[in-house]
């Protein structure tokens, strides 16, 4: 079984500079073009406020959960949809302008942030946010509006990335807590089957904490339906995928 892999390093995730990003543009944008105290300003800084967090929060638990991980960085994609939304609607309720994806304005919004590749340590604030402070200090809401609007996007198409990636390491051998949970499960299952013996005296005799593939041969690990009608229940999964795809009921 592996052991507890290491966690963090979410300060090296392009989608969480972004994130921060966005979340100080947010607060300043709700403070000056908002009307303070609000429910509308309220809940733009806190959807900005849990996609940055909320992807933190993911990089922390991947060390013990890779579906905690990845529960936490769907939640932090969800929130960027919402606040994607909240900017959307604030251009088209007041008739402002926005930026249509091929424009020069939002085109240079994009070539900036594939451009910057620097140390965010090397920044004073720990952030990418003076790099793109052209438009999110602008006077004109709409610059504004519009460039935060490209800066989602941005976030979203890592966090998509993210995810898949994530999903394909959960299905291929889990995390920690679920390989532990594969083992405590074949336990019971090899208690439950094998004959009462008190002379087991065969040092080679030994457990085994997951069934074998009958394909392929290698062994099986515990796997969670993520979605269809299945979703939430648990099976055997071939720890060769995506070579073998074969999988059985527990």
């Amino acid at each position: 079984m592996a052991k507890i892999r290491p966690g963090g390093g979410y300060r090296d995730l392009r989608s969480f500079q972004i994130a921060t990003v966005i979340y100080d543009a947010t607060y300043w944008f709700c403070e000056r073009f908002m009307e303070p105290r609000t429910r509308m300003s309220d809940q733009m800084v806190q959807a900005a406020r849990s996609g940055r967090q909320n992807i933190a929060e993911g990089s922390r638990a991947s060390a013990t959960s890779s579906h905690t991980e990845l529960r936490l960085v769907n939640v932090a994609r969800s929130s960027l949809e919402e606040l994607l939304l909240d900017y959307e609607d604030y251009l088209r309720h007041r008739r402002l302008p926005r930026w249509a994806p091929d424009s020069p304005e939002a085109l240079a919004v994009r070539r900036l942030g594939k451009d910057d590749r620097s140390d965010p340590t090397d920044r004073s604030d720990g952030s990418h946010y003076a790099i793109y402070a052209c438009w999110l200090d602008h006077p004109d809401p709409a610059v504004r509006a519009n460039a935060l609007i490209c800066l989602i996007n941005q976030a979203n198409y890592l966090l998509d990335r993210q995810i898949e990636a994530l999903e394909k390491a959960f299905i291929a051998e889990g995390g920690y807590s679920e390989q532990l949970a594969t083992a405590r499960i074949a336990e019971r299952s090899r208690r439950k089957s094998a004959p009462d013996r008190t002379d087991r005296t065969d040092p080679t005799d030994r457990p085994q904490l997951s069934p074998n593939c009958p394909k392929c041969g290698k062994p099986m690990a515990l796997r969670t339906a993520q979605k269809g009608k299945n979703a939430g229940k648990q099976f055997w999964g071939c720890s060769g995928y995506p070579e073998c795809k074969n999988v059985a009921d527990i």
